[in-house]
């Protein structure tokens, strides 16, 4: 009951009207009245931002503002992998010999998520995390590991809500929802970066301009929030034992080891 419900409600909100009002609203100049008030509901960190709260002249500019360089020390050990968001983990484990992952008591498809069967072979067997992005955080994505980009793609239309409540009782949201997909070429192992689309708005942009990145270095950003999920390859690439479900990271922070 509480599933079909919540499905319900989702779909009388999630269309192209909806999302358009809210993207219009947060780009607009009338939106900039708001953003004090967003920054004190959700508590963020002022003192770590790069500009000035009274600078941003919108919301959607607020939401996507940038820190200053010291804000986000990238763990400096070469075998480190470092989270790529500000995030809480929402889960992690292993992909299955079926092509599967558990999250919230579900399967997942990563066949559908993926679409490249070439290169999701390399992952089946390996971990995986899914990193949640809330409103409050930073929403700038960066680079888990020194890598050269191999192939970019998208995949998905509509987007659906990717918190807990919509990974339990969603349209297997990180399946089916828009989403942009980086694989990375390491030294010793690759790693697969997928960027899911929110709820409303399908808006993830990519900033990584050269074929090379640095462990640390922007790829990219979302404009209006969502999740991240790693893939490891298989043997190679390893998350740490430190880490557990509901434990918020940061961008810089050692997550795994080469």
């Amino acid at each position: 009951m509480r599933k079909n419900l919540y499905r319900f409600m989702i779909e009388l909100t999630n269309h192209p009207l909806s999302s358009s009002m809210i993207k219009r609203f947060s780009l607009s100049s009338i939106s900039s009245h708001f953003i004090s008030s967003y920054a004190r509901v959700y508590k963020i960190n002022q003192n770590e931002m790069k500009n000035e709260l009274n600078t941003y002249k919108t919301l959607q500019e607020f939401f996507i503002r940038e820190l200053k360089d010291t804000a986000r020390p990238i763990d400096a050990d070469l075998t480190s992998i470092v989270s790529p968001v500000d995030a809480v983990i929402e889960s992690m484990g292993t992909v299955t010999p079926e092509k599967e992952i558990t999250v919230k008591n579900k399967q997942y498809s990563i066949e559908e998520m993926i679409g490249d069967d070439e290169i999701l072979q390399k992952y089946v067997g390996g971990e995986y995390i899914i990193l949640y992005l809330s409103p409050k955080d930073y929403h700038r994505i960066h680079s888990p590991i020194q890598a050269t980009i191999d192939k970019q793609w998208t995949l998905g239309g509509k987007s659906y809500p990717v918190n807990s409540w919509g990974l339990k009782y969603g349209k297997d949201p990180i399946t089916k929802n828009y989403r942009k997909l980086l694989q990375m070429k390491g030294s010793t192992g690759d790693l697969l970066l997928v960027k899911v689309g929110a709820m409303f708005i399908n808006s993830i942009e990519t900033t990584v301009k050269n074929e090379h990145v640095k462990k640390g270095e922007e790829v990219g950003y979302f404009s209006f929030g969502s999740t991240v999920v790693l893939f490891l390859e298989k043997g190679k690439l390893h998350l740490s034992d430190h880490l557990q479900p509901q434990q918020p990271v940061r961008v810089g922070e050692r997550i795994g080891t080469i």
